[in-house]
């Protein structure tokens, strides 16, 4: 069973990257650019529904890919976030006995032991494992105080199908790898690597409640927050018993409306949440996708407003780095200050640039979109008019062509975490403005940053002084490349002239090849060799994909 869901995860991949290339590259190089752009909607469609369904089927790994890629409502076209949007609702529950048999393994002891009342049917199933409704015998004085829980229990086998998707993942990620505009990019199968960490620690219970404590006692002062506790009497690494906290799902428009809750109010308390995360507390709730956000309205005689967010499923948390929390904090600091050269510096900290990354471009173009974009809010971004984004385009064709960004491995959670929480805001609030959200949080940091202003600058006298020693080293290095004839000097738009003259180069050489493969091809046809037509065509067709695939 393992190996057929390995081939076909690998079969579905490797159809739509085939499709992909067909209807993107191949097509429009053959003059049909129109009729590609004119069927892609539908396409579009085609793909996501087949992934939906192989997901939902399937269960394990996928269900986590799908979750991710409904959230990209910044980046994924509408019809592709539509169709996967409500994936986490659909996951099949495992049968009541294997479930009940898992939790007596845990414990050595029958259910009726373990709990006074257990309810077989599901409140919920995810990819890793499924939630269930139950109550504590209250003869225990330690979780007396918290009689209604929920269990959330592992499904059966899963760190073999965990283990399995993940391969074939890696396949996947192999054969992205040998693309190289994504390879400059991304090295996918090191992000595949960091993914699977995170998985296998969410697959044990023990790290999650853990991680739920660290974020309970962070939340502690905020009365808009809850966290539910953990009773540990009854958690193992495949069962977790929870506080019940259950409320209204934050994607449940309706019911948050019904219960008198402002829905742009919400959208501004979870950014404020996540700010604190990540900027006072360095840990961050690193999969807030619809399944484990909730609202909870205000109790009956209290004030209406005195709502809070409840949080859930703490598999998925992370810590962040010193580095990766300077580069955050110079990234807000800059938009709220629309300072394009400060953004850059974000940049480099985190890493995020090539190393040969126009950086004066860069921050023109930075300054261009604080100048123009700074302070509309997402319905206004999205309805800009086409031609203001073609004259951006133009303006920094050069940059948009290289596209100077990578994607290290270290900030692939948060970087998920990001997108996940900006399709839930948008979907909270079209109108939500991030830039007004960020400037009363830019103001903190920034009074923050100046308390610490000594610090700063014993910081840049150590990192002056460093340098200063170092340079003779430096000196000795070049002036030896210069006697040596080694010394190069890189100007990156004639490398770039220089870099596309090759390739015309080369295309023109195979488009020649392809061409008498062709003509040959045909001769023989006409002359009756039916098979060695076949050969020759087959070769000419292997030149035009190589002729296509090359930039």
């Amino acid at each position: 069973m393992l190996r057929r869901r390995y081939y076909r995860i690998l079969i579905f991949f490797g159809r739509t990257i085939l499709g992909i290339i067909w209807w993107e590259l191949i097509l429009p190089r053959l003059g049909l650019r129109r009729f590609s752009r004119a069927t892609r909607s539908d396409r579009n469609t085609r793909i996501a529904r087949r992934f939906r369904a192989l997901a939902v089927q399937m269960g394990g790994v996928m269900i986590k890919v799908g979750q991710f890629l409904s959230a990209r409502l910044d980046v994924l076209p509408r019809e592709v976030t539509d169709e996967l949007i409500g994936l986490q609702d659909e996951v099949q529950a495992e049968p009541f006995e294997p479930i009940k048999y898992l939790i007596e393994d845990e414990f050595g002891k029958p259910l009726e032991q373990i709990f006074d009342e257990f309810n077989p049917i599901p409140f919920a199933s995810a990819s890793i494992g499924q939630v269930h409704v139950a109550r504590l015998h209250l003869n225990d004085s330690q979780i007396a105080e918290y009689p209604d829980v929920v269990i959330k229990v592992q499904r059966p086998h899963i760190e073999e199908i965990v283990k399995i998707d993940l391969s074939a993942l890696q396949i996947v990620g192999g054969w992205l790898q040998k693309f190289k505009p994504i390879r400059k990019h991304a090295d996918v199968p090191k992000l595949l690597d960091e993914f699977s960490m995170t998985l296998y620690e969410e697959i044990d219970y023990i790290h999650e409640g853990k991680n739920a404590e660290i974020f309970k006692e962070n939340f502690k002062d905020l009365a808009y927050v809850r966290v539910p506790n953990v009773i540990w009497s009854h958690t193992t690494k495949r069962v977790l018993t929870l506080e019940n906290v259950l409320a209204i799902k934050i994607t449940d428009y309706e019911l948050i409306e019904k219960a008198g809750i402002d829905r742009s109010a919400v959208a501004k308390v979870l950014l404020n949440t996540y700010l604190k995360q990540i900027f006072e507390d360095r840990f961050f709730h690193a999969d807030p996708h619809p399944g484990n956000l909730f609202v909870q309205p205000a109790e009956e005689g209290d004030d209406p407003e005195n709502w809070k967010i409840t949080f859930v499923d703490f598999g998925m948390a992370d810590e962040l780095e010193d580095k990766t929390y300077e580069g955050l904090k110079e990234a807000v600091l800059a938009v709220g200050l629309q300072d394009a050269s400060r953004l850059l510096k974000a940049y480099q900290i985190l890493d995020v640039l090539l190393p040969e990354a126009d950086l004066e471009l860069l921050e023109r173009a930075s300054q261009r979109v604080f100048d123009r974009f700074w302070g509309k809010s997402t319905s206004e971004l999205m309805s800009m008019h086409a031609r203001e984004a073609q004259e951006f385009m133009k303006d920094f064709e050069d940059l948009l062509y290289e596209m100077p960004f990578q994607a290290p491995e270290n900030i692939i959670l948060l970087g998920r975490c990001v997108s996940i929480l900006s399709g839930i805001c948008t979907g909270l609030d079209p109108d939500f403005n991030v830039f007004e959200n960020l400037v009363p949080y830019t103001s903190k940091l920034a009074e923050a940053e100046g308390e610490g202003r000594w610090s700063v600058i014993w910081s840049e006298i150590t990192r002056m002084f460093q340098l200063v020693l170092r340079l003779p080293t430096r000196a000795d290095n070049l002036i030896t490349k210069m006697e040596q004839g080694r010394l190069e000097v890189r100007v990156p738009a004639l490398s770039r002239e220089m870099e596309q003259m090759r390739r015309s180069q080369r295309k023109t050489t195979i488009a020649i090849i392809f061409a008498a493969f062709l003509i040959s091809g045909v001769q023989f046809f006409l002359a009756g060799e039916v098979t060695i037509g076949i050969i020759i065509f087959g070769i000419a067709g292997f030149l035009l994909l190589i002729l296509v695939i090359t930039r």
